[in-house]
């Protein structure tokens, strides 16, 4: 790992951190102190980093107006935004069109404020959603697909109806409440990987080891989905995902890859949830 990188570890470990003061303790002040710490500390250490000099007779390496060196301090800055944006509303899951509403603004807004800072503001396009590589799934991606339904229907009924955690979810009975349910775990999962993935995940990248970045933005991810509802043994399930899902990411290149994968994921998750209310309903689990 490089100097910078050491250097980068601490601040972005801290701001990662707020996640979980955020999220599963529900420590909002120790989350913002953490925030804080984390950006300034950043901050100092960019200041104290020596300016690349540029021999005479050779050619910068950056394109005019865009900056010779990502930026720590903006970088951490994007993610604490997107959550504190987050962080703005409960992540209770409700159905109605409130809480609908409410979630789409502030799941939105935390993926649009940080794409359009980098974008516009900062002119460095450090985030960006690469929806599909430049070549056609193989073998194992397919047996990948494959996989996670079998994974999904083998260990999820399991793990919502044993530890009581489906009832985080609201009961979904009538055929609203069921059509309200798939299009909110649906739109949810995409949210997950433009927000984890393409942003945070994309942002640390630009300053530590890819290992390294995956397993911090796993930090945030996993720590949304407990306040979201995967409670007790969940980490157990959510932290491989999240680790996994950043690791395809980097092999596939495709967003749209990464997004099917969650979303059959999530298929198998909306049924477990309409099964657990509504006992017989779908007799195709084990439980």
């Amino acid at each position: 790992m490089t100097s910078a990188a050491w250097r980068a570890l601490a601040p972005a470990l801290l701001v990662c951190l707020a996640a979980p003061a955020f999220f599963v303790l529900g420590w909002t002040g120790v989350g913002w102190v953490l925030i804080a710490v984390g950006v300034g500390t950043a901050a100092l250490v960019e200041r104290r980093m020596p300016t690349p000099v540029v021999s005479a007779g050779s050619r910068p390496s950056w394109r005019f107006g865009r900056k010779r060196i990502p930026s720590l301090t903006r970088d951490l800055g994007l993610i604490a935004l997107g959550m504190l944006i987050v962080h703005a509303i409960s992540l209770e899951a409700q159905l109605d069109d409130l809480a609908m509403l409410r979630f789409a603004l502030a799941l939105g807004g935390a993926v649009l404020v940080p794409y359009l800072l980098s974008r516009f503001a900062f002119g460095d396009r450090a985030v960006s959603f690469p929806w599909r590589a430049r070549r056609r799934w193989n073998r194992w991606q397919w047996g990948w697909l494959v996989g996670v339904l079998v994974l999904g229907w083998l260990i999820l009924p399991f793990y919502f109806i044993t530890s009581g955690v489906y009832r985080n979810w609201p009961v979904v009975d009538t055929p609203e409440l069921i059509a309200r349910l798939f299009v909110g775990v649906g739109a949810v999962g995409i949210w997950d990987e433009l927000f984890f993935i393409c942003t945070v995940f994309a942002l640390l990248r630009r300053h530590l080891p890819d290992a390294l970045a995956n397993v911090l933005q796993a930090i945030v991810f996993v720590s949304f989905l407990w306040e979201l509802g995967y409670r007790a043994w969940g980490p157990v399930l959510t932290i491989p995902f999240a680790l996994l899902q950043g690791w395809i990411l980097l092999r596939t290149r495709s967003l749209g890859y990464v997004v099917v994968v969650h979303l059959l994921f999530d298929a198998v998750v909306f049924a477990v949830l309409v099964h657990a209310h509504n006992p017989g309903m779908l007799p195709v689990f084990l439980l």
